[in-house]
């Protein structure tokens, strides 16, 4: 379930002449019962909404006053979100007999034609208030303070994402809040500037337009207006004419492959800002300490600290926060395991809120190995808003790979991924060209076999992020670099680059050779640090210069690619 509420606004959208019909009564009943959450954005006072709607527990959260009051239904408590109006304000008005005139907790309503006559007062007494219209009613509030911000109000105390909020009104006062909801709806009796900025216009006008919404959201979940709404869709790479190829996060599965220090990371990365951008949330799964200090995300676990579930679940209650779980604390080992343990709970939150909307799990193949055989409660089917990354597709469980809708491969040796993925997953191999492009990547949907060249979009932190993380950093064990020696004497952990040149300016020279003459340095930096360009020139290094040169001349190169401390 991604849409996990629904904000409605009452006059003329669920109500007609102040009622709400049996039908779309039990309509709203039958849409709570889902598990969804209901929230009403009036602009009606309370007391006033008391008398017209007698179940205000058909709601779980209301919003009056156009945002200035937030009431629980549940609690039976009133929550001021604005301060209550100037008594000269309302004396001044009363003195240019502006009639009739309704004051509230924080609003201050009258009808048009007064709207000059309450502008004047306004100006007069040099008040911070603004004047919103509906359908002929002139509302008054301080600035800042409307639906929109009633709206988000009642979504924080509910623990719901924007984004998993569909919106529905029919007047100019509902602009501000449609436009907070992830998906905006108009009923058909809605004013014509709102039915053009909605993603979908009801058949029906008001409470019959509603049905139909619920029965819609019951029935699809809105799946499909994902795919045309730009508030559920973040750019996924570059087009060859410069549009972007769009994803919807939270709908779509995709398997990223490609040979070590071929740029999954960087892809990532930059994936992660797009989401962040755009406000979705998301959890990673790390096993190498890839995405640690990754600007907007927070962190559970490090190098020396295992990761715990209950920590990182606080974190995802909170919409805004994005987590990524280190597992270089945990035993190689144990990863599995962990992942076991946190997945139910993710796939519960998300049956709950629609959070986190997107997953990434790398060293996949690791984490979701062939034998992997989950609950039920964690099928394939439900394997939605993931990111696999890995470098041995073939390796994934089969129940991972039947839920990957599209295959992404950087690098080098892109047929040779693309033939183990397809042999995997049981599709036939397309014939496509071998050799990328720096910054392409190769785009493969085994469910209608198309096949795209598109454009990596580069992240902005992440080269700095990268090297900040491998000159100073803490590697794990499994990838540091380890100077053993022919007769495997020694015993000598560098766990990042700072610290493999100061062993390397000090090794004895028979343990520096050793490990030269068999490319251990090159092959440390393509796999672990994930730098090709620096592991081809090492790489150059160890077959042409002799040892006593090659200790200058690697040092030189990581020196120049890593700021290093003195």
């Amino acid at each position: 379930m991604h849409y996990a509420a629904l904000a409605t606004d009452y006059d003329g959208t669920i109500a007609h002449d102040g009622v709400v019909d049996a039908e779309t009564r039990d309509e709203l009943e039958r849409l709570r019962a889902t598990g969804r959450r209901l929230i009403l954005v009036t602009g009606r006072e309370l007391d006033d909404l008391r008398r017209v709607l007698p179940r205000l527990d058909l709601f779980n959260m209301i919003v009056a006053e156009n945002g200035a009051l937030l009431f629980d239904p549940a609690a039976n408590e009133e929550i001021a979100l604005a301060p209550p109006p100037p008594a000269a304000f309302v004396e001044r008005l009363r003195t240019l007999n502006v009639q009739p005139l309704s004051v509230g907790r924080a609003i201050v309503a009258s009808w048009e034609p007064h709207e000059g006559r309450v502008l004047q007062a306004i100006r007069e007494l040099g008040l911070d208030l603004q004047i919103t219209f509906n359908k002929g009613a002139v509302m008054v509030l301080p600035a800042a303070v409307n639906k929109a911000s009633g709206l988000r109000a009642a979504l924080d105390r509910l623990g719901i994402s924007p984004l998993n909020c569909v919106g529905v009104g029919d007047a100019e006062n509902d602009l501000a809040f449609l436009d907070v909801c992830g998906l905006c709806v108009a009923v058909a009796n809605a004013l014509p500037t709102l039915q053009e900025r909605a993603d979908w216009v009801t058949p029906s006008a008001r409470g019959a337009g509603v049905v139909e919404l619920v029965d819609r959201i019951v029935a699809t979940d809105l799946a499909e207006l994902d795919s045309h709404v730009r508030r559920q869709r973040v750019a996924l790479a570059q087009r060859e004419d410069g549009a972007p190829e769009c994803l919807a996060p939270h709908r779509q599965s995709l398997l990223l492959a490609g040979s070590s220090g071929g740029g999954k990371t960087t892809f990532t990365t930059g994936l992660l800002e797009r989401l962040a951008a755009a406000g979705f949330q998301v959890c990673v799964v790390d096993p190498e300490g890839d995405y640690e200090g990754l600007p907007g995300l927070v962190g559970s676990g490090s190098s020396d600290q295992p990761p715990k579930i209950e920590q990182v679940l606080e974190w995802l209650r909170k919409t805004q926060s994005s987590v990524v779980v280190t597992l270089l604390g945990l035993a190689l080992p144990d990863r599995p395991h962990f992942l076991d343990m946190l997945l139910p709970e993710l796939i519960a939150e998300r049956s709950r809120t629609g959070r986190p909307h997107f997953i990434v799990v790398d060293e996949a193949h690791h984490l979701l190995p062939a034998d992997w055989n989950p609950e039920a409660a964690v099928l394939a089917s439900n394997l939605q808003g993931f990111l696999l990354v890995t470098v041995y597709p073939e390796r994934l469980s089969h129940r991972a790979l039947a839920a990957v809708e599209r295959l992404l491969v950087v690098g080098t040796s892109v047929g040779h991924a693309l033939s183990r993925f397809a042999e995997a997953r049981g599709v036939a191999i397309p014939a496509v060209d071998d050799v990328l492009e720096r910054g392409e990547l190769l785009s493969f949907s085994p469910v209608d076999g198309t096949v795209a060249r598109l454009r990596v979009i580069a992240p902005d932190a992440a080269r700095q992020r990268h090297r900040r993380k491998y000159a100073q950093g803490q590697l794990g064990e499994d990838k540091s670099f380890w100077f053993r020696g022919p007769e495997r004497r020694l015993h000598l952990r560098a766990q990042n680059l700072t610290l493999f040149v100061q062993m390397a300016a000090g090794v004895d020279d028979e343990t520096w050779a050793y490990h030269l003459r068999r490319g251990d340095y090159s092959r440390w930096i393509r796999d672990a640090i994930k730098d090709e360009g620096l592991a081809a020139e090492v790489a150059r290094i160890e077959q042409a210069a002799s040892p006593v040169e090659a200790r200058r001349l690697i040092a030189d190169a990581i020196s120049r690619c890593y700021t290093l401390p003195e």
